[in-house]
């Protein structure tokens, strides 16, 4: 039995142009400056598309495209490139997902993963909730044998502040029914990322 999606619940926009121009005003920055008076404006507009994923209808991205086929084995897309942003500075968290999934006569048109990626990346995220989110859907979409997410990722919160490690990267994973029970299922997941 399928578990029912979470459903984000969000409230009217706001206007946030008004609120950027604040903000530039508490840094010391004059917001009717040449270089910064249709800032704020271009703040709204790229934080709308960075937070899509909260309007995104996950049933509207895949459109039907999940087909029945007499498949069973492992279906992989790897190197999904993404972008998040962090939930604690609102930093940037960049690299590639790979997922993995056991049909049970059930399989999803592959452009549709990293769709579903990017639904769950436009949010204010963390990297461990993000991993868990991609698999959890997919999960309840195909109810497959399993599923197998693993998530690389660099952040800007630990690179360009704090402890200011450049080449520092994290890696998540959230395995589920096969992938979770049977290390052989694993290792061959693990074995055909790497190469």
């Amino acid at each position: 039995m399928t578990r029912k999606r979470a459903v984000v619940k969000v409230m009217p926009a706001k206007p946030i142009a008004p609120l950027i121009s604040g903000v530039l005003e508490a840094v010391g920055e004059n917001p009717n400056r040449d270089g910064l008076r249709q800032t704020p404006e271009r703040v709204e507009k790229a934080l709308r598309f960075l937070t899509s994923g909260y309007t995104a209808d996950i049933d509207k991205v895949v459109n039907q495209a999940i087909y029945e086929v007499k498949y069973d084995e492992m279906v992989i897309v790897k190197d999904i490139e993404f972008f998040s942003m962090c939930e604690h500075h609102m930093l940037p968290f960049f690299g590639k997902m790979h997922i993995a999934y056991i049909a049970r006569n059930k399989v999803i048109g592959l452009s549709k993963l990293p769709r579903i990626v990017d639904i769950f990346a436009r949010r204010l995220q963390i990297q461990e909730r993000l991993t868990q989110e991609v698999a959890q859907c997919i999960q309840d979409m195909l109810d497959p044998l399993g599923v197998g997410v693993i998530a690389e990722a660099q952040h800007f919160c630990m690179m360009m502040r704090g402890v200011e490690k450049q080449h520092s990267g994290t890696v998540t994973s959230t395995m589920l029914g096969a992938f979770r029970k049977n290390k052989e299922t694993r290792n061959e997941f693990l074995s055909l990322v790497r190469k």
